[in-house]
């Protein structure tokens, strides 16, 4: 017997954790398995697709002798089942020959099982580290608030993910797709020698689903080929994205037009100024006048929406076009009841921070329209 009697949920649980990261075309059949392996602690699942390793440690007490110390199954395969059984049912995992067999209630299941040892487990490039410590919630809060301007897919590979910058007491996250940059920072309880990685795009959506959003400590070991997660009872280990970052303080830009107004009526505004946006560019034009805000937008079909926000204003008059997704996703995380907008001329990037805060910077380019 492999594993007798555990619940549904608790395997079910950290299955998925390190699931997240499998593939079932794969180019090695294995990759798209988890590895269950036997120890002191009870048993760890574990994934791989050769750039991110995600290990979770299940806490629990196994047959003292009686099957393999280790195996690897299908990860999807074995979910779906675990999915499909009652929520309250007690499995029984057992192994003959080449297959994994589940047992739970009246139902039995026969899964194709390969060799524990042809998995192949990330090697460690972590000699050197740095290590520090934050807040889980936190460290969630900092990328959701970067990651929506990662690139997707560009040939300039470093933009495909998230930089992460540790300086003395202070943690800072940058992500640009050339179209926008957005930029958080927050302090931390002590300081660190100065270092910079680049966190791949999958690796910054699997923390995003793994993090919990309270005040238990994630610590973080930090090398110039590999970063190291440990939380809960979860470990991640992931290359880093090997270029360099562009220098994003180049890119914030310092206005002297500025404008404060309520977040969520700009956001509203903008969209449903949006439905009848070109569904290909979707801009929107920002027309600027004394206490006057106006957003107007129109479509191949002749179709227009206008919407008109009264604000306190008495600069240079400006009309400018910008991409209305990036405007939205740069607020939408955002608590805060109101945000700044900076302008320069209709050639310049808008800068969106927050009143009375200088932690957050989102940058986005104009657009013809």
């Amino acid at each position: 017997m492999f594993i007798k009697q555990i619940n549904r949920n608790e395997l079910l649980k950290p299955l998925l954790a390190v699931g997240g990261i499998v593939e079932r075309k794969q180019p090695l059949p294995i990759l798209s398995n988890v590895l269950l392996k036997k120890n002191e602690r009870g048993m760890s699942l574990l994934s791989t697709d050769l750039e991110i390793q995600i290990e979770v440690q299940l806490e629990i007490q196994l047959p003292q002798n009686g099957g393999p110390e280790a195996i690897t199954v299908s990860a999807k395969k074995l979910q779906d089942i675990l999915k499909a059984i009652p929520e309250e049912s007690i499995v029984n995992l057992d192994t003959q020959e080449n297959k994994l067999q589940v047992k739970a209630n009246k139902s039995k299941f026969s899964l194709q099982t390969l060799p524990a040892q042809d998995f192949p487990a990330l090697t460690e490039q972590l000699e050197g580290a740095t290590r520090i410590r934050i807040q889980q919630g936190k460290l969630k809060k900092l990328l959701n608030s970067v990651q929506h301007a990662m690139a997707q897919q560009d040939i300039r590979y470093y933009l495909n993910g998230v930089l992460m910058v540790i300086e003395s007491n202070s943690i800072k996250m940058v992500a640009t797709d050339g179209h926008r940059l957005a930029f958080i920072a927050e302090t931390m309880e002590q300081d660190y020698p100065k270092l910079e990685v680049i966190l791949s795009r999958k690796t910054v959506n699997e923390l995003m689903k793994l993090l919990a959003d309270n005040e238990a400590e994630i610590e973080i070991e930090l090398a110039e080929k590999q970063v190291r997660f440990k939380f809960s009872n979860i470990t991640m280990t992931s290359k880093v994205i090997d270029g360099k970052f562009p220098d994003y303080t180049r890119v914030i830009p310092n206005h002297s037009n500025h404008l404060v107004v309520n977040r969520v009526v700009l956001m509203q505004a903008l969209q449903r100024a949006a439905i009848l946006s070109n569904e290909k560019f979707r801009g929107v034009r920002l027309l600027l006048t004394e206490n006057n805000l106006q957003i107007i937008s129109s479509n191949s079909e002749q179709e227009e929406a206008q919407e008109d926000i009264e604000i306190k204003y008495t600069g240079q008059a400006l009309d400018i076009g910008f991409n209305v997704i990036y405007l939205v996703e740069g607020m939408s995380f955002l608590s805060t009841e109101e945000v700044t907008l900076s302008f320069g001329d209709q050639n310049s990037s808008l800068l969106i921070t927050t009143p009375k805060q200088d932690n957050y910077k989102y940058v986005v380019m104009p657009m013809r329209i």
